[in-house]
């Protein structure tokens, strides 16, 4: 989901406890869907009391470790100006090594990865969620399995075909949903513990270190099962800045982490009594009047973890785009009074078509398990590694601690890796490719960009200069202020030239604006807008917005007042410069990505919309740049 910047008031622990319930553990809170399925499945672990007691354990102990001790107590702390997220934590590891320029571009291009697999992750999270929860049909009657696939396919069209309406309303709902997902999932759990109390050997860590141990080479399959439980991990930290910690660290310790542990024993105990309810232990635990609430319970649960990981591509996408790493797309704002609450319809559809094709290809919760750990661990391995950074480098903690700390973590994070690539070739491959592809895709883009400013500093004049030769007196006046965006302050803007040469008319007040985006999540008003006048009529004005921002140029103008520069927005016209990239054969990039950049760049989303400009007050002009 995305973050609210503009109510700053306080509110509640406890309502920001049950929205934090309803938004971040969605996607970990459906899990148990499917996980102790794939440990006992076909080919995996086998099914007999010591080693479902062993499963449950490593279960119970890799959510203690990865998830309470590694997010909840550790990462939690290391968020930029309260937010979190893989784009946050990259920007923070990069600022604590601001002088070493080799390791922040190193840090910059892990950190750009971490964040194309989490579109993989937008994409696997509703086809497995939904698919999991569909497959009850067939406990509730066999013959309902041919339509598993089709009305699972049904309810992912009508969740992205109403994203467009917004999640205001929708999202009211998502905390008491889910709270009361929860509690099923822990009394069902608690009800089969019971009548099996012998599965709460489980507790005991040294089960789980013992099926760990005694899987010996097969130890990696047993991993990239348990991994699924993890799964969603990364949210707490993901959407931190929505909530805040302490909500997060409440609801994980009073209400989650407790359900989770007693369905995963239920599972477990019921196994023991049952062994043929393997076919789908989880709805196995209820009785069959039950069967259907459970599975329109378990439908809603999908949905709307399914809800928080698109909402999340929505806002990573707008992050993206204001750090440099991807086009300007059209953004639409669906609430009023809350700025945070964004659809994007290229996005959206974009992730529909992925997750339709992942439905279609993989067919079952089983066969796309093997695709969903890979994405998720490697962002958790990439979250440690930033961390060590921001530990060691920002809080200055001692040498030891910091390397000890991350030495631990890493040896999980790649056990856990590990486990998932040995299924790369059954599924493992689909996030992969599709976060390789993306990589190129951002990765072209901001290369582009630099190649771009560096072609015009070099095609153009220096503004300095020109404004020294410019012979003011001698151009009419209009009576209106002129507001030239450029991408580089130091050169004049190719829409002033145009301006001066076909329309021999200058404005009374002229601002050359370049735009910034910082690698901090909100700039105070007091820091938006720095004000350097140059000659009379001329100034140079930088605005600075936050990368969670709405970037509101008008608004942000109203700043330069408190400079000496009042900004009136109904008699300024804004000037535009709209480049077409020309690929040429040089040192900049290969020829075919310098295609692919000229491709984006024309195909970019309007800067007049981007920017909130007023539709009447904007003009547009063309220039080719070489890159």
């Amino acid at each position: 989901m995305d973050k609210t910047h503009d109510a700053h008031a306080p509110q509640p622990l406890g309502a920001l406890t049950l929205a934090a319930i309803g938004v971040v553990f969605g996607d970990i809170g459906t899990s148990p869907l499917y996980t102790v399925k794939e440990i006992f499945g076909p080919g995996g672990v086998p099914l007999d009391h010591a080693h479902l007691v062993g499963a449950v354990s490593a279960i119970l102990w890799s959510l203690m470790l990865v998830v309470t001790l590694k997010y909840v107590v550790l990462i939690l702390r290391a968020d930029n100006r309260g937010e979190g997220g893989v784009m946050a934590l990259t920007a923070l590891a990069a600022h604590a090594v601001e002088g070493r320029a080799g390791l922040r571009a190193g840090l910059l291009v892990l950190g750009l990865f971490g964040a194309t697999l989490f579109y993989g992750d937008s994409i696997i999270t509703p086809a497995i969620s939904v698919l999991g929860a569909m497959e009850g049909l067939e406990v509730l009657a066999p013959s309902l399995h041919d339509w598993i696939v089709p009305l699972s396919l049904l309810v992912l069209v009508a969740l992205f075909a109403v994203q467009r309406f917004g999640t205001a309303v929708v999202g009211r709902a998502f905390g008491p949903v889910i709270v009361l997902w929860f509690l099923v999932l822990a009394v069902s759990g608690l009800h089969q513990v019971l009548q099996q109390p012998a599965i709460l050997a489980a507790l005991d860590p040294r089960q789980a270190a013992s099926f760990l141990i005694d899987r010996g080479p097969g130890v990696l399959l047993a991993v990239g099962a348990i991994v699924l439980a993890l799964t969603g991990a990364e949210a707490l930290y993901a959407d931190m800045g929505h909530f805040g910690r302490r909500p997060i660290q409440l609801a994980w310790s009073a209400l989650v982490l407790p359900a989770l542990a007693l369905n995963y024993l239920g599972q477990g105990a019921l196994l023991m009594r049952d062994p043929g309810a393997l076919e789908n232990p989880f709805f196995r635990l209820f009785p069959e009047p039950l069967l259907l609430p459970a599975l329109v319970l378990a439908t809603l649960a999908a949905i709307i973890a399914s809800q928080a990981v698109i909402s999340g591509a929505y806002s990573m996408t707008r992050q993206a785009i204001q750090l440099g790493y991807l086009p300007r797309m059209r953004i639409h704002h669906t609430s009023a009074a809350t700025s945070g609450q964004i659809y994007l319809p290229g996005v959206n559809w974009l992730l529909l078509l992925g997750v339709l094709a992942a439905v279609l290809h993989f067919g079952s919760s089983s066969a796309l398990a093997s695709a969903y750990g890979i994405a998720v661990t490697l962002t958790m391995l990439i979250t440690t590694l930033m961390t060590f950074f921001v530990v060691r480098h920002a809080w200055r903690l001692p040498a030891p601690l910091a390397w000890g700390a991350t030495a631990f973590f890493l040896a999980v994070d790649a056990l856990l890796v590990a486990g998932c690539a040995v299924k790369l070739f059954d599924g493992g491959w689909f996030p992969l490719a599709m976060g390789g592809a993306l990589f190129l895709l951002m990765s072209t883009w901001a290369r582009g960009r630099a190649l771009m400013v560096r072609s015009i500093r070099a095609d153009g004049l220096a503004l300095d200069d020109f404004l020294r030769h410019l012979d003011t007196g001698a151009v009419p006046r209009a009576s209106r202020t002129a507001v030239y965006a450029v991408a580089d302050p130091a050169t004049v803007p190719q829409a002033l030239l145009h301006n001066l040469k076909h329309n021999q008319v200058l404005h009374e007040r002229n601002l050359i604006l370049t735009v910034r985006f910082t690698d901090t999540p909100v700039v105070a008003d007091a820091q938006r807008a720095e004000v350097e006048p140059l000659v009379p009529g001329f100034w140079r004005v930088t605005l600075r917005f936050g990368f969670m921002e709405t970037p509101d140029v008008p608004a942000a103008l109203q700043c330069c007042a408190a400079q000496g520069l009042p900004v009136p927005v109904f008699e300024t016209s804004f000037f535009l410069s709209r480049e077409t990239v020309v690929p040429t054969d040089g040192a900049g990039m290969a020829r075919w990505r310098e295609k692919l950049f000229a491709w984006m760049s024309r195909n970019a989303g309007s800067a007049a919309s981007y920017f909130r400009l007023p539709d009447n007050a904007v003009v547009e002009l063309g220039t080719r740049v070489q890159i």
